[in-house]
């Protein structure tokens, strides 16, 4: 089942998708909140949100709207550096022991065609396609064998870096460099997990300008998506709507020669198997 969050005239609806066409869960079932992450929440809300789709699509009672981040405001937006050992080869790193966890600010997250936009301030903005995770049920000290039972589904996303701020700022701002406004593309929509059976097992492409300039697999990944869970929720108890941003294959701007930097009117499109096309242009802010 695929899952997107729509703004229509009458506000913000949670939808199911099909062939481009869109079916509002709440009119079809009243009882289901208003947004995806009080509907993950929900102990039944798949069970319910399929039935709410298979009765709104049986009826052909569409509706339109534009797309926007499937997740409105998560509660976190963590983040794995360093995670394929191509990228950190091209990083000048050796491959982490364990996972390297920042975070985003939530403020970073947009939808598809939304803006990446530059700040005046940054002169080195770069992409990162990457798988993200979304989180469906509360959890802490997650077993690796149990991490699977958290996960909702799985979106496209680009985790937009400054890398200026990030490197070359006194004592590396990574923060800064990170979460910008609008650093956080994701979309177009959720793939439930029962929809994506081996996560490990994904190509991942970025392109800019229509130009291939990443072309991976989620086989490279260092650490698995299982893997990730378990780290975090050590530290960190996870809700449902937060996500994880599971790192970057290789082919970053920063890394070719020469390097190749976001500026205006530049298009990114990240495409992993099976998840659509996250599309953003690039403009000034």
């Amino acid at each position: 089942m695929k899952l997107a969050t729509i703004s229509t005239s009458g506000g913000n609806r949670v939808v199911a998708v099909r062939d481009d066409k869109f079916i509002d869960l709440c009119a079809a079932d009243p009882g289901l909140p208003p947004s995806l992450k009080e509907l993950l929440a929900l102990d039944t809300g798949f069970v319910r949100s399929r039935s709410a789709a298979e009765k709104g699509f049986t009826a052909g009672k569409f509706i339109s709207g534009k797309l926007l981040a499937p997740v409105q405001r998560p509660d976190k937006v963590i983040c794995i550096g360093l995670n394929y050992r191509d990228h950190a080869a091209e990083s000048g790193m050796e491959p982490p022991p364990e996972p390297v966890v920042f975070s985003k600010f939530s403020q970073t997250v947009i939808g598809p065609e939304d803006s990446i936009r530059l700040p005046p301030v940054c002169h080195q903005v770069d992409y990162e396609a990457e798988l993200v995770v979304v989180i469906g049920r509360r959890g802490k000290r997650i077993p690796r064998t149990e991490a699977a039972n958290y996960v909702a589904g799985y979106m496209n996303g680009n985790d937009v870096s400054a890398r200026d701020w990030q490197l070359q700022k006194p004592g590396k701002q990574w923060l800064l460099g990170k979460t910008p406004d609008t650093f956080a593309p994701t979309g177009p929509w959720l793939v439930t997990a029962d929809e994506v059976p081996n996560s490990g097992n994904l190509s991942v492409k970025l392109r800019l300008n229509g130009e291939t300039m990443q072309n991976s697999t989620t086989r490279e990944l260092i650490f698995a998506v299982d893997e990730l869970i378990a780290y975090v929720s050590q530290i960190v108890t996870l809700e449902p709507g937060d996500l994880i941003f599971t790192g970057t294959p290789p082919g970053v701007g920063m890394a070719r020669k020469p390097p190749v930097f976001l500026k205006a009117g530049d298009v990114c499109e990240v495409e992993i198997a099976g998840l659509g096309v996250l599309k953003n242009p690039v403009v000034v802010d």
